[in-house]
């Protein structure tokens, strides 16, 4: 028999089969032993990462939790669009809960925890999961939120019955407080930053500056702040409280297309401020338009006073809805019925639809208007005949 592939040659020449190798044997077998062990050790390390992230997945295992209603404050922000998690995270950072887990799990069993809104809630440290949730989602736990509406001055003002209306800036001011009253910001400090610090550092816009500069200090930022609500940081100093309500509205006024209205206009952006205040003070907004068209009537040649009501009203400190013959008789740069052109500031925040009333009025020859219905609503009049007509009608109606 041969052997063509030598596979039993032991010397040249000479064909014989080869002995095992007991050496190799155990060399090999080795081999196998090791293989296996590196597999199963593999399978340990896959099959134990497996398991912790269903562990995590299922939320099995134990997790850190403090006992009780907790001690001292904690401020925590809710940013708008955060999720359970990210709630529970800040907690945990904040040291209000033990852990997001302990948050996590104690929400999953109150529906109501969907319904927590974006702003500042008033906690405190080292409190249970349970306690957190049911602290969160009580009236009591909600601070810093600022309504404002429009029409509304920066300063207070007294109401008919002599009762005081609180202005935007002690509003603002009291939104720095907490629950307590501790930590303000006072109304006076509030009022101090808006008359003297620097107008850019306030937020307020390149297109605004020359305007509001040109102000009487304690209303250079009038007009600055729309409607809106508005959550202020308790404790929070003035100089950030005003940067962060202005830059916010500034945004909200320009994306009306404010600017770009101004520039195809005879008015500049912050002219167009001015106007929309006052129809935001005169008329109500099915009304907004008109009331527009009327003032810029009154402003083209040949020029009318404006004879606003609203601007006469604005440096007193105590409004009236008519007017006296002294006040309308009294100099001052907001008469209108003694001056022509705009009053110098705006007189009142200015909401979306006043703004957009003024960019784009509607088409009429209008020159006078009366609030003729109990409701609000203003007859508008082309001539001084129709004008007086729609006042005997107002009277009527008792609207006047």
């Amino acid at each position: 028999m041969t052997d063509d592939l030598g596979l039993f040659a032991d010397e040249p020449g000479e064909h014989r089969r080869r002995r095992p190798d007991p050496e190799r044997f155990r060399r090999r077998k080795r081999r196998r032993w090791v293989t296996a062990l590196a597999g199963l050790f593999v399978l340990l390390l896959v099959g134990g990462g497996v398991g912790y992230g269903a562990m995590q997945i299922m939320q099995i295992g134990s997790y850190d939790d403090y006992e009780g209603g907790g001690e001292g404050t904690a401020v925590i922000e809710v940013k708008s669009g955060e999720t359970v998690s990210e709630i529970g995270s800040t907690m945990s950072e904040k040291d209000v809960v033990a852990s997001t887990r302990a948050f996590i799990s104690a929400a999953a069993e109150n529906k109501q925890i969907n319904s927590i809104q974006p702003g500042y809630y008033m906690m405190r440290k080292q409190m249970s999961g349970q306690a957190a949730v049911e602290r969160i989602l009580s009236a009591d736990a909600k601070v810093g939120r600022v309504e404002i509406r429009g029409g509304m001055r920066l300063e207070d003002q007294l109401a008919p019955n002599d009762k005081k209306t609180p202005g935007i800036l002690t509003m603002l001011a009291e939104g720095t407080c907490s629950k307590d009253k501790s930590n303000c910001t006072s109304p006076e400090r509030m009022k101090e930053v808006a008359a003297t610090a620097d107008l850019a550092s306030l937020g307020v816009p390149d297109w605004a500056i020359e305007g509001a500069s040109q102000a009487e200090p304690d209303r250079r930022l009038e007009g600055l702040i729309m409607p809106g609500i508005y959550d202020v940081k308790p404790g929070a100093k003035a100089e950030d409280v005003l940067r962060e309500v202005i830059s916010r509205s500034v945004a909200q006024m320009e994306a009306t297309g404010l600017q770009q209205a101004a520039e195809s206009s005879e008015h500049s952006a912050y002219e167009m401020l001015i106007i929309g205040s006052i129809v935001q003070s005169e008329g109500i907004e099915k009304d907004f338009g008109k009331v527009a068209r009327v003032i810029e009537n009154r402003l083209q040649p040949p020029q009318m006073r404006l004879g606003m009501d609203s601007t006469i009203n604005y440096p007193l400190e105590k409004p009236a809805l008519l007017t006296d013959p002294e006040d309308r008789e009294r100099p001052g740069p907001y008469n209108t019925y003694l001056n022509y052109g705009l009053p110098p500031t705006p007189i009142s925040t200015v909401s979306k639809a006043a703004l957009q009333a003024v960019e784009q009025p509607p088409e009429g020859e209008w020159k006078y208007f009366v609030k003729c219905r109990k409701d609000g609503t203003s007859c508008f009049g082309k001539t001084k005949a129709e004008h007086d007509a729609f006042v005997d009608q107002a009277k009527q109606n008792g609207a006047w």
